[in-house]
């Protein structure tokens, strides 16, 4: 028997992560809010106060994530990619209050210009691929205004330690004679001193925040170039020279600045970028999920939260740790419970309970291939939010 319906709409939260191949996150919530109205409307409910608050964790799909939260429209500007080719790349800006943020925030993906999948038509090359692109995109947020800049840094074909980014800003980076070194990391190893005095005039007034999902050191078998550089096309030859120009570079900068990059946790990420922000512009590395949730003011979404549905393309033990999960039960008010739909589950129910979450539930009506999951994930969303609803909405007193 159904119970009394509530006395008054329930709110629920949805905030997903994109399911990698599938479903962006703005998607994903859009299929959830259809699930779980729908069925309060079956049940005779009032129709529930939905708020969307689509999620990312600093990689693939953080910039839509905050452009949906910003209720923004794209912006582009003119860089290059990896290889030295021009395009054109997307990047986001806020206003100054959007979402209750103090200040304006710009965001940029680095992949939008040294992204490997701009460089597939060429044959790799980890020596010279450059990410003077990313830097690019990051003077034009600073033309534009932006007081912060959120920088995420996935799917770089680039292993330069930041040396490209940094010399569009305004950085030189010169050998003995003076000479500026030729782009990418195959080049560090004739590096003498680094020159900012023609740094943009706004570089280092602005808070820079960089989004990473590894804790890899720069240098060193866990290092960039030992772990990533072999998928950006590093033979093991090249390896051991990136690693080399690398572990330089860390010595002329901390010879600069003071500041020991080799023992930063995460300056190998995306090729080393954070190996030169960190120390030349003061950024702060962080857990993407977390600079997401900050950015777009989750905490304060879910405050009054009676329900809240999550989710991501397979909730598995990496999802417990950083990834958009975590960071949805850990701003989730005590007593609200926190649901998990996932194109696959891979967790046990003591795991799930463990780690702050309601329940966890899979799209997945039945045995289905993964490319059924993936062509019918939304309605399978939509489905699986409107029975998470019949369950927790349709027996909570008003």
């Amino acid at each position: 028997m159904i119970a009394p319906a509530p006395q008054r709409p329930l709110r629920i939260v949805l905030a997903p992560d994109s399911l990698k191949g599938s479903l962006p996150a703005a998607e994903a919530a859009l299929a959830m809010s259809g699930g779980v109205r729908a069925a309060a409307a079956r049940l005779g409910h009032p129709a529930p106060r939905v708020v969307l608050a689509p999620l990312a964790d600093g990689g693939e799909g953080t910039l839509d994530a905050l452009l949906t939260a910003w209720s923004v429209e794209p912006r582009t500007t003119a860089c290059h990619d990896a290889a030295g080719r021009a395009r054109s790349a997307r990047y986001g800006i806020s206003s100054s209050g959007t979402s209750g943020i103090p200040r304006t925030m710009g965001v940029l993906e680095a992949a939008e210009a040294n992204g490997l999948p701009l460089v597939a038509d060429l044959p790799l090359d980890a020596l010279t691929a450059t990410s003077y692109g990313v830097g690019e995109i990051a003077a034009r947020l600073l033309d534009d205004g932006a007081e912060e800049i959120l920088l995420c840094i996935g799917g770089s074909a680039t292993t330069d330690g930041g040396a490209g980014l940094l010399s569009a800003l305004g950085a030189r980076f010169l050998d003995r004679d003076g000479d500026p070194l030729p782009p990418g990391g195959g080049a560090l190893a004739a590096l003498a001193s680094i020159d900012t005095t023609d740094l943009h005039p706004r570089a280092r007034s602005v808070r820079w925040r960089i989004a990473v999902d590894v804790d890899n050191p720069l240098c060193g078998p866990r290092g960039a170039a030992a772990v990533f550089g072999p998928q950006k096309g590093a033979t093991p030859d090249d390896v051991v020279v990136l690693d080399a120009g690398l572990a330089h570079l860390a010595r002329i900068v901390e010879e600069a600045t003071g500041v020991a990059v080799l023992e930063v946790p995460g300056a190998g990420a995306a090729g080393g970028l954070p190996a030169v922000l960190v120390p030349f512009l003061g950024a702060e590395i962080v857990p993407g999920s977390a600079l997401v949730a900050d950015a777009v003011g989750l905490s304060a979404a879910l405050a009054d939260a009676d329900l809240v549905l999550t989710g991501e393309g397979s909730l598995d033990a990496q999802s417990l740790g950083g990834k958009v999960v975590q960071a949805v039960v850990g701003n989730a008010p005590a007593g609200c419970a926190v649901v998990a739909i996932a194109g696959r589950v891979q967790l046990t129910a003591a795991e799930v309970q463990d780690a702050g979450l309601a329940a966890a539930f899979s799209i997945a009506t039945g045995p289905m291939a993964l490319d059924e999951l993936i062509q019918g994930a939304g309605a399978l969303m939509e489905e699986a939010a409107a029975q998470v609803y019949g369950v927790f909405g349709a027996n909570r007193p008003g």
